[in-house]
């Protein structure tokens, strides 16, 4: 293994170093931004970094370039937003997922369970839940430990990753009942010297009962969204899910901002796509199949620079296959399976197929410029 992993992710009282400075994420409360706020973390990533901003797969928004003597004001600019937590434990536990085209009932389930994790056990840094129960499922590839769905006649469901079945609960039950399936996941020895995942647990064989006892499977997810008009607003992409400060500006004039967990933002009440540099709006574009961590210099544990590479590549890939370029074989950028995945190595890139950056390679130490020569980008 030729990379450390953290065992916790960035947030914004505990950024996380890398190349080119700290990383703050920030996590916007249900995914949702106002204009007000969306525009002053433009101010505070131009004024107190690089002006750089990533979208994450955890539907947050990070800030790079931050150093030591700026972040202090970063945080009180953050603050003033109503955007950063009371403190780190707090920030940590605040992890939820809400689909983008969530309704008034999902958002009054999300704030429920925002309140209920002040009673939830100490767990993984990693641990997080996903409220996918809007008018239909689409965040099937999006990871999360424990899920509340809705089941083929409406009705919510509680679900455990890496189980196929879930509890039926309720609006009013929901919340409470996610914190018991969390103290269920750490009585069941899910968490070892502080790490751990619930669908690793699943995996024993473990199953919650009583009232939590898998019974029912969820609706069918829809296909992964691509840019264009929705009923809450316009859906639009980046290449890589990065801007610049000055986009997020102009977009914050346009509306309020729901973040996704697909680096996309959807601009909410827009009926038309916003035409600005920058913005992926067309759902054939390449790039929208094609992932790549921040790579080398930008990110410590990085081999080899990335985003080129995957720039170059992303006109040769096959219509509807993906392609994952990774700086190591954590595989950051797209912890799911690829269709194509490239992992730098000192030598080269290593080429897997159908898999993650951490799978066995089909070719080892291929250059950028043999890549480019191979059949699967001809």
């Amino acid at each position: 293994m030729s990379y450390k992993v953290q065992g916790w992710c960035p947030g914004a009282l505990r950024p996380m170093v890398s190349g080119d400075g700290l990383v703050v994420r920030v996590r916007p409360e249900a995914g949702r931004l106002a204009q007000a706020q969306a525009a002053g973390i433009a101010r505070a990533a131009q004024a107190h970094g690089n002006g750089l901003i990533d979208l994450s797969g955890r539907a947050n928004v990070q800030l790079r370039g931050v150093t030591p003597a700026t972040h202090p004001a970063m945080i009180a600019d953050l603050t003033a937003l109503r955007l950063i937590d009371a403190d780190i434990a707090t920030e940590t536990r605040r992890n939820i997922i809400v689909t983008p085209f969530a309704d008034a009932a999902t958002y009054a389930l999300a704030e429920s369970l925002q309140r209920a994790l002040a009673r939830a056990p100490e767990l993984p840094g990693k641990f997080g839940f996903l409220l996918d129960c809007g008018a239909a499922p689409v965040m099937a590839d999006t990871q999360a430990d424990i899920r509340i769905e809705r089941a083929p006649d409406g009705r919510l469901l509680l679900r455990c990753a890496g189980c196929d079945l879930g509890a039926p609960v309720t609006e009013e039950n929901a919340a409470q009942a996610a914190i018991a399936l969390a103290q269920w996941f750490v009585r069941a020895g899910g968490v070892v010297d502080g790490r751990g995942r619930m669908a690793r647990l699943i995996a024993t064989g473990a199953r919650p009962d009583g009232e939590l006892t898998p019974q029912r499977a969820p609706a069918t997810s829809l296909p992964r969204p691509e840019p264009g008009i929705t009923p809450q607003g316009a859906l639009i992409g980046f290449e890589f899910g990065q801007m610049q400060a000055d986009t997020l500006a102009a977009l914050a004039a346009l509306g309020p901002i729901r973040v996704t967990p697909w680096r996309m933002l959807l601009i909410e009440g827009l009926s038309r796509m916003p035409d600005l540099p920058g913005l992926i709006t067309k759902g054939n574009d390449p790039c929208l199949r094609v992932f790549a961590c921040t790579g080398a210099p930008g990110c410590l544990q990085a081999l080899r620079p990335t985003r080129d590479l995957a720039r170059a590549l992303a006109p040769r890939l096959a219509p509807g296959r993906t392609l994952h370029v990774s700086g190591c074989a954590k595989g950051c950028a797209w912890p799911a399976r690829a269709d194509l995945t490239l992992v730098a190595t000192p030598e080269g890139f290593d080429l897997v197929r159908a898999g993650c950056a951490s799978d066995a390679p089909a070719h080892r130490h291929l250059s950028p410029t043999a890549l480019t020569d191979r059949p699967e980008f001809s």
